[in-house]
C-alpha cells in the first residue's frame, strides 16, 4: 500500500462533535410561512445526510486532477499547468475534537513545473460542511424554491455566513489565517439530502488585504459502491477563482474513480524494565 503524506488543510476550520440538527436563523423578510417549514425540512434531512456523508467521504480515496491557470492581460491564459494526485480526506479524533486532513501524493505533474504564483486551493470539495449542524448557528439560510439541474428537480437553498461566528473555511495569507464570510446557493435533494451543487463566494469582504473577490462552484454525483446503500453523492468538479485588483487565478480540481479505502491503526505501550 503505498503511504500518504498528510497535510492540514488550511480551508477547514476543526470539526467539533454535536448532536443537534440544522436550523435556519430568523426567518426572512418576504419569506412565507409554507417555505419556512419547508425550509426547515430540508435542512434537517441535509444535516443528517452530511453528517453522514461526512464518515463515508473520510473512507473513500479518489483520483484528483488539477488544473492551474493564471491569466495575464486581456484576461488571457499566461499560465497553465496540470497535476494528478492520489486523493483522499482523513478523519482524526483528538481530545474530543474531529479534525479533517488531506492527502495528495503526486502521479504526475507538468515536467517544466517551475515556482510560479499559482493559486493553491485546498479544501473546496468539502463545502457540503455549510450544512453540517456544527455550523449551522453560523449561517442564515433562505428558500429559493425549486430548480431543475441536469433533468433533475431540485430544491434551492442559499445561505449567508453570520459575521462573527465560526466558518467551514478559512484563507491562508502571509502567515494568517482569514475566516471566509461565505454566501451562496446549493441545489439539495430535498428527499434524500444529497447536495448536487454548491455555488459560494465571499464578495468584497477581504478588500482590505487586497482580495477582490473568491468565488466557487462545486459539482456532486452519485457514486454508487456495489450494492451499498444509500448512495451518497460525492463531489465530481470543484472550480475555485480568485481576483486582486492586478491578478486573476483560476483551478479546476476533477475528482475520478473513487475507491474504498481505509486505515487502521493500534497505539502500545510500552513499558520499560
Amino acid at each position: 500500500m503505498r503511504s500518504h503524506t498528510l497535510t492540514r488543510v488550511r480551508t477547514l476550520a476543526a470539526l467539533l462533535l454535536a448532536a443537534s440538527l440544522p436550523c435556519f436563523a430568523g426567518q426572512p423578510a418576504g419569506e412565507t410561512a409554507p417555505d419556512a417549514q419547508r425550509l426547515e425540512q430540508v435542512l434537517s434531512i441535509t444535516g443528517t445526510q452530511v453528517n453522514a456523508f461526512l464518515d463515508q467521504f473520510s473512507d473513500v480515496k479518489c483520483i484528483e486532477q488539477v488544473e492551474q491557470e493564471k491569466f495575464g492581460k486581456d484576461d488571457k491564459v499566461a499560465v497553465h499547468e496540470r497535476a494528478t494526485y492520489d486523493y483522499l480526506v482523513m478523519l482524526s479524533n483528538n481530545g474530543g475534537e474531529i479534525n479533517l486532513s488531506e492527502s495528495r501524493q503526486a502521479v504526475h505533474e507538468d515536467k517544466d513545473k517551475k515556482n510560479r504564483s499559482l493559486l493553491i486551493s485546498n479544501g473546496f470539495a468539502t463545502l457540503f460542511l455549510v450544512f453540517h449542524p456544527v455550523y449551522a448557528g453560523s449561517f442564515q439560510y433562505r428558500w429559493l424554491g425549486e430548480d431543475t439541474v441536469d433533468g433533475r428537480q431540485l430544491t434551492k437553498i442559499g445561505f449567508e455566513h453570520i459575521r462573527g461566528t465560526r466558518s467551514p473555511a478559512a484563507l491562508a495569507l502571509r502567515g494568517r489565517e482569514y475566516p471566509l464570510e461565505l454566501s451562496g446557493s446549493a441545489w439539495i435533494d430535498a428527499e434524500t439530502g444529497n447536495i448536487a451543487r454548491i455555488e459560494a463566494g465571499i464578495g468584497d469582504t477581504l478588500q482590505d488585504v487586497g482580495l477582490k473577490t473568491i468565488s466557487s462552484r462545486i459539482e456532486f454525483a452519485p457514486v454508487p459502491f456495489g450494492n451499498l446503500t444509500p448512495v451518497y453523492w460525492f463531489p465530481t468538479t470543484a472550480r475555485v477563482e480568485v481576483e486582486t485588483p492586478r491578478q486573476h487565478w483560476r483551478n479546476t480540481h476533477h475528482f475520478t474513480d473513487y475507491k474504498k479505502f481505509s486505515v487502521s491503526t493500534e497505539d502500545k505501550v510500552i513499558q520499560k524494565p
